[in-house]
């Protein structure tokens, strides 16, 4: 769930809640001034109950355990990092030739973080990307930049340069190949769909 939904939600149950707690004491057991210690400890007690209610549903749906949340989070986290480092340093590599295929690795390893961070549980079709290729890329991508940069230029320099941007754009279409599994599901869920309105469409017309 989005973070900025899933706080609002949790506020929007636990300030009722607390207001609640709060006039009850006052009024209706004459707790004075202590009546607001009691219904902010309410509030914030309804707002953890609401917290642990929410994550529940998320990854009920998501069909993980907290453990398998949590090695994921950690993992996204860290991925969050190299996907910047990533995107800085392919732009800043200056050769216009390659600028369309470099940009293009940008977009997917982004779409890939975001459809995982999103729905974690594809985190497990997406495992090549984010222990190898994404690495790799960023790897590649700052050692060209930093090479690039050097003042005296060799024609060994040079080979090394021309061969880091091939493999980039060997990754690229590497890490396309891992969007394709993240969204897999979703593809043979949609041939799936297609299949059966065909099949309806069928036999209304053989009706």
């Amino acid at each position: 769930m989005n973070p900025f939904l899933a706080f609002l939600i949790k506020i929007s149950i636990a300030v009722p809640i607390m207001a609640v707690i709060g006039l009850v004491s006052l009024f209706g057991f004459h707790q004075g001034w202590l009546s607001i210690g009691i219904s902010v400890v309410g509030g914030i007690l309804s707002y953890w109950f609401t917290s642990l209610s929410l994550n529940h549903r998320f990854l009920k749906k998501q069909g993980l355990t907290r453990r398998e949340y949590r090695y994921i989070k950690g993992n996204l986290d860290e991925a969050r990092g190299k996907v910047i480092r990533l995107h800085k340093s392919l732009l800043s590599i200056r050769h216009i030739p390659s600028i369309k295929q470099r940009v293009e690795l940008i977009k997917v390893s982004k779409k890939i973080y975001s459809l995982t961070k999103k729905e974690p549980k594809r985190f497990f079709q997406a495992e090549e990307f984010y222990f190898s290729h994404l690495d790799s890329a960023v790897e590649l991508a700052e050692k060209y930049v930093f090479l690039s940069k050097q003042p005296k230029r060799t024609p060994e320099l040079d080979q090394s340069l021309h061969e880091a941007l091939w493999t980039l754009e060997k990754l690229n279409k590497t890490v396309e190949e891992d969007l394709y599994k993240v969204i897999s599901n979703d593809i043979e869920k949609l041939d799936f769909e297609i299949d059966v309105a065909k099949h309806s469409l069928k036999k209304h017309e053989q009706s």
